[in-house]
C-alpha cells in the first residue's frame, strides 16, 4: 500500500497530529494524581507481603525483560538484527520492562505518589524506546537508532520529574505523562498507514500489542469489580499487570520470529 504522499508530507501529518494532541492537553486543566488511585481492591497479606497479588503479579515483567535482553544481546542477535544499531531501542525497551517489575513491586508494597514515581519511570522509558524502535524501522533508521532514542527516553523521564515537581508544589499535573503514555497509541495506526514498509514491526504484531495493552487499562479500571466477580480470587489490577506483560511478550515474539527481509504491512 502506498499513500501517494511524499516523505515530507507524511512526516508533516505526524507533526500536526502531535501538535494537535499537545494543544488539546494545554487546553485541559492540570490533572493531579487522584489519591483514591492508591486504594486497590486486593490488599491481602500473604507470606508477610502486603498487597501480595499486586506485588507478585509483576513477575511477568521481570520474565519478559530478561527474555528480551537475552534475545537482543544473545547469539541470535546477528540473525535478528542485520544492522546491530537496530537493536539499541529494543535493548532499552526490555531493560525498561525488567525495571518495571522492580518499580511496580516497590510501589505496591506501600502505595504512595512517591513510590508511584518509581513505577512509572521505567514504564515511560519502555514506552519511548518502543516509539523510537518504530520510527527507526518505518521512518528513519538513523534518527530512531541514535539521537531520537535519547530525546524520547529523556522526554519520557522528564514527564515524571515534572509530575513530581508539580505535586511538591501542591498542584500536581499528569498531562505531560498522559501525552507520553497515550500519544503513541494514537499515532501508531497513523504511522502504520503512512509508512507501511518495515523489517521488524509487522502490523499484525502491533495490533496485538495495542490490544493487550488496551485490555490492561480496562482491567485496571474495573479493579474492584473484577475482584468481586472472581469471588475475591484475583483483582483487576493484578490481571492488568499480566495483560501488560503479555503486550511486551508480543514484542519479544515479534523479534523472535524475525528472519525476513523488509516487508510491507
Amino acid at each position: 500500500m502506498h499513500t501517494g504522499l511524499s516523505s515530507r508530507q507524511r512526516i508533516s501529518i505526524l507533526i500536526a497530529l502531535l501538535a494537535a494532541s499537545m494543544t488539546v492537553l494545554l487546553l485541559v486543566d492540570p490533572i493531579p494524581q487522584d489519591p483514591d488511585y492508591h486504594r486497590f481492591a486486593d490488599s491481602r497479606v500473604w507470606f508477610g507481603i502486603p498487597n501480595f497479588s499486586d506485588v507478585m503479579s509483576n513477575a511477568g515483567f521481570a520474565l519478559v525483560g530478561m527474555l528480551g535482553i537475552w534475545l537482543v544481546v544473545g547469539k541470535r542477535r546477528g540473525e535478528i538484527f542485520p544492522d546491530p544499531r537496530d537493536s539499541r531501542a529494543y535493548l532499552v525497551l526490555f531493560i525498561g520492562v525488567g525495571l518495571v517489575s522492580l518499580g511496580s513491586a516497590y510501589y505496591h508494597l506501600d502505595p504512595s505518589n512517591e513510590r508511584l514515581f518509581w513505577d512509572r519511570l521505567p514504564m515511560s522509558v519502555a514506552f519511548m524506546a518502543f516509539c523510537s524502535a518504530i520510527v527507526a524501522d518505518r521512518i528513519d533508521a538513523k534518527a530512531g537508532n541514535s539521537w531520537l532514542l535519547l530525546i524520547l527516553v529523556g522526554l519520557g523521564m522528564t514527564s515524571l520529574f515534572y509530575w513530581m515537581w508539580t505535586e511538591s508544589m501542591g498542584r500536581g499535573d499528569l498531562r505531560f505523562y498522559g501525552l507520553v503514555q497515550f500519544f503513541p497509541l494514537i499515532a501508531l495506526p497513523v504511522v502504520c498507514w503512512l509508512f507501511p514498509e518495515h523489517r521488524y514491526t509487522a502490523t499484525r504484531y502491533l495490533v496485538w500489542v495495542v490490544a493487550w495493552y488496551g485490555l490492561s487499562k480496562v482491567l485496571e479500571y474495573f479493579d474492584q469489580g473484577i475482584f468481586h466477580l472472581t469471588g475475591q480470587t484475583i483483582s483487576g489490577h493484578s490481571l492488568k499487570h499480566l495483560a501488560a506483560a503479555i503486550a511486551t511478550l508480543v514484542i519479544f515474539q515479534m523479534l523472535r520470529a524475525q528472519r525476513s527481509p523488509v516487508a510491507s504491512s
